[in-house]
């Protein structure tokens, strides 16, 4: 059995856990040895309570089931300073605030797109980068962002994003140059990314009590499902109502008292009511030349693809930057090797993990499902139909109704193994998209369009949940941040120590998955309809051939998962150094109890 560290003589964790933990080795229900996860709660509760002075003069012996002796009581001197509830909560709801901002950044702008691509004299395809500029940076900074708030200050790095997000909104909404426009969404999307880790960061921190920790993530959490279902009727309103320049004003309205407050309120390294300083690490570096590489190549590859189906493909416009993405692709693969393990954003031995190759695949599904029906319906319904935005969005709202009831079945995954859970779900959305190629008309609303939505959600969400799920079973709660959203499946494939970095590149792939994918279904419906001529946008050709390439990617990740997944659980072979230092007693070592205070 695995136990903590020798107890240190000037300091203890507050937390009740301890005592019951080695309580519970030396009574006996310790002769079952403990998962490395549970040992690591352990070490995680021991390293996160407020310290209190321990007097070394007194016998205190850690197992007092074994002996007569109680464990030592807190003195006054002892007793945490009280936090006060009303700043807790208050620093809550302003993190809750930009992660509602950062989802409404991107599910708001959905409803204005036909607006702005018509203003603004946008091809087709070139509208895509309304979402593919964010979501790009978004992903590529957000490798960088968790380590960002790691080591340097957590709080000026979530009041630096959300402040310069307000800014260049505002800035968004005076535009009227496209090219401009795609180059300030990129910019949008980088400073949003600082502010989702960081933000995690600070509420670890400021919530240390695991029940009141895991609502206010869990709280957190929600902000965001709210922003994306109001986020679509924010758009849709002030479109229809007033113009489309307000929907990104609205985001700089918001911004900027959340940046004033989080600026006066969210505690500096020196606070004496939170431990807020960062934690010494290890990490000497940033990888922003990987980072960097990883940028450029997705957007001279997307870039390409969008090209393509304006131009010929031949052209020198598309194969030059194809070919010189691919190279950078190489390069940045080839960097990564380069580099120390603890600064690279995508660590090779990464990919020899078990399952890794495969659950990163399904990572880029999700919301590529999602992204591709916003962007078709949204522009088909108000274009062709008629219909207003709001009508459009009320019409798309079982999509996010759909997703929402299913994220309450991540404890399935308890009983059911996640290979099973992410292959219904991938099956189900198979099932929903074979649907989509024949919704042409508004009268196949009620009889296609709609069960697709449902069944189709359901199941991305189902695959997505099994996917990416909370397991807070780590070693600090700093690398927790990048990974409170972690994948139940992953976290049975990676070792503890990687979390933080496997956590980011997880929720890279959501965003990468999306961008590319939407640019991807974009091209090759631009390409149909200018081959049919000028009333080709207003046939659904283009649009049902783009649902028969998204559902043979559903295919493809769904027999990856089928074939390649592996249900049985794998002992990993690198553990953690921490885990590893950790002392081993017997069965009959921890039956001496007192005998073994200084093993212990």
């Amino acid at each position: 059995m695995l136990l903590p560290p020798a107890v240190d003589c000037t300091t203890q964790s507050s937390s009740p856990d301890l005592y019951t933990l080695l309580a519970a080795m030396a009574s006996g229900i310790g002769s079952v040895p403990l998962s490395r996860a549970e040992t690591l709660v352990g070490v995680e509760i021991i390293g996160t309570g407020p310290e209190i002075k321990l007097d070394c003069k007194k016998d205190i012996n850690p197992f007092p089931n074994s002996v007569s002796e109680k464990p030592p009581v807190n003195d006054s001197t002892a007793t945490p300073k009280p936090k006060s509830v009303l700043r807790k909560y208050a620093l809550l709801a302003v993190f809750c605030l930009a992660q509602f901002l950062d989802v409404v950044n991107n599910s708001a702008i959905m409803a204005a797109i036909p607006t702005i691509s018509a203003q603004l004299n946008m091809q087709n395809g070139e509208d895509v980068w309304l979402i593919s500029a964010a979501q790009l940076s978004f992903a590529a900074f957000l490798l960088l962002s968790g380590r960002i708030s790691d080591v340097y200050s957590a709080k000026w790095a979530f009041v630096i994003g959300i402040a310069f997000l307000g800014i260049i909104s505002v800035i968004m909404g005076l535009m009227r140059n496209k090219i401009a426009l795609f180059a300030l969404r990129a910019f949008s999307g980088a400073f949003a990314s600082l502010t989702i880790p960081s933000a995690l960061n600070l509420i670890v921190r400021v919530f240390p009590e695991p029940l009141e920790q895991s609502r206010a993530v869990a709280t957190f959490g929600a902000s965001g499902t709210i922003g994306n279902i109001l986020g679509l009727f924010i758009g849709a309103i002030i479109v229809q109502y007033a113009s489309w320049s307000w929907v990104f004003y609205f985001v700089a309205i918001v911004a900027t008292p959340v940046a004033i407050i989080g600026a006066t309120l969210i505690p500096g390294d020196d606070d004496d009511e939170f431990e807020m300083k960062p934690k010494k690490s290890n990490m000497k570096g940033l990888d922003l030349i990987g980072v960097s590489l990883l940028t450029v190549a997705l957007i001279l590859f997307i870039y390409s693809i969008t090209t393509g189906s304006s131009t010929k493909w031949a052209s020198p416009g598309v194969l030059v930057p194809m070919i010189l993405s691919v190279l950078l692709f190489a390069g940045f693969f080839y960097y990564e090797t380069l580099i120390p393990e603890e600064n690279a954003a995508l660590p090779p031995k990464t990919w020899f993990y078990p399952n890794f190759a495969v659950l990163l695949g399904i990572a880029l599904m999700p919301y590529f499902w999602w992204t591709t029906l916003f962007l078709i319906f949204t522009t088909y319904w108000q274009d062709i139909f008629g219909w207003s935005a709001v009508l459009s969005v009320e019409h798309q709202l079982p999509l996010s109704i759909a997703a929402l009831v299913v994220t309450f079945t991540a404890p399935l995954s308890r009983v059911i193994n996640p290979k099973w859970l992410i292959f219904t779900g991938e099956f189900m959305a198979i099932v929903a998209t074979v649907l989509l190629p024949f919704a042409s008309t508004p009268n196949t609303y009620w009889p296609l369009v709609f069960p697709a939505f449902v069944i189709g959600s359901a199941g991305t969400q189902l695959a997505y949940t099994h996917t990416k799920y909370a397991r807070p079973l780590l070693l600090d709660p700093v690398h927790w941040l990048m990974s409170v959203s972690f994948s139940i499946a992953i976290f049975r494939s990676t070792p503890s120590r990687m979390a933080g970095t496997v956590g980011a590149i997880f929720n890279s792939a959501l965003q990468l998955g999306s961008a590319v994918g939407s640019a991807a279904v974009t091209s090759i419906s631009a390409s149909i309809e200018n081959k049919a001529g000028p009333d080709g946008s207003r046939q659904y050709t283009g649009r049902a051939a783009s649902f028969y390439f998204l559902l043979a990617v559903v295919v493809i990740e769904a027999l990856s998962v089928l074939i390649f997944y592996k249900t049985r659980r794998v002992e990993l072979e690198e553990e953690d150094e921490d885990v590893n230092s950790l002392p081993v007693l017997t069965n009959q070592e921890q039956s001496q109890g007192s005998g073994n205070d200084e093993k212990v």
